[in-house]
């Protein structure tokens, strides 16, 4: 079987699809090709409202991560549904991942760099990890999760991963055209941030900074590994 998306972005909470990978989901939507965001866990303790409950904040957070897809141009968003700061390097966690692998069947997965030095939220780095043994060897090999054959989730060879908020950064992306819709898509997450002359501000200069060196305005920054096993 072919290669069903081009891009799977795995997340760790909604809105981290939005910060790392959006202004380049947005142009390659706009190219005409298919996007999927994975978000691993339901975001549920992420707000600071004393009165807020994890249950509503559940389903606001849902809300806003499809509004916020939807303005990439990504109409496919899979919720795994672990609980927030719960995330765990084990088989349950791998197997999900791998099944949506499976699935979708993209040529690049996208996903948090679990490397990062000193300060990364442990969901990132878990979520990093997982994302990366999942897609080597786990997808690949046909006796890893066996029963998954039998579920019709055949193995996958990814060819690219990206990883985002990465230490070491070697492949910019072009998101001058789509900048604005990064931005908008922020947005959508009202519960989280405003995204104020500051924020704006401060994610313009971030952006000018990736490109810097590059013959285009604003960037998305990756360090990308080809995956040839």
């Amino acid at each position: 079987m072919s290669d069903l998306y081009y891009l799977m972005v795995i997340a760790p909470h909604p809105d981290d699809s939005e910060f790392g990978v959006s202004g380049t989901a947005a142009r390659l939507t706009k190219e005409g090709k298919k996007v999927v965001y994975v978000i691993c866990t339901n975001g549920n303790k992420g707000s600071s409202d004393r009165k807020m409950t994890p249950e509503k904040l559940v389903k606001i957070r849902e809300q806003e991560q499809r509004a916020a897809a939807a303005v990439s141009g990504v109409s496919e968003v899979v919720f795994l549904g672990f609980g927030d700061q719960e995330l765990e390097d084990n088989h349950e966690f791998r197997k999900a991942v791998v099944r949506v692998i499976r699935q979708y069947r993209p040529h690049v997965v996208a996903t948090c760099d679990p490397y990062r030095k000193y300060m990364w939220h442990r969901d990132h780095r878990i979520t990093g990890q997982v994302a990366a043994d999942a897609v080597y060897p786990f997808a690949r090999d046909h006796m890893a999760y066996p029963d998954l054959i039998n579920d019709g989730y055949e193995p996958h060879k990814v060819k690219e991963m990206w990883f985002w908020g990465s230490d070491d950064p070697n492949f910019c992306s072009d998101i001058t055209g789509t900048f604005d819709k990064k931005l908008e898509a922020l947005a959508c997450h009202k519960s989280q941030f405003d995204v104020g002359k500051e924020m704006r501000e401060r994610m313009m200069g971030m952006a000018k900074m990736n490109a810097k060196n590059e013959k285009f305005e604003f960037a998305e920054a990756f360090h990308r590994i080809e995956l040839r096993g």
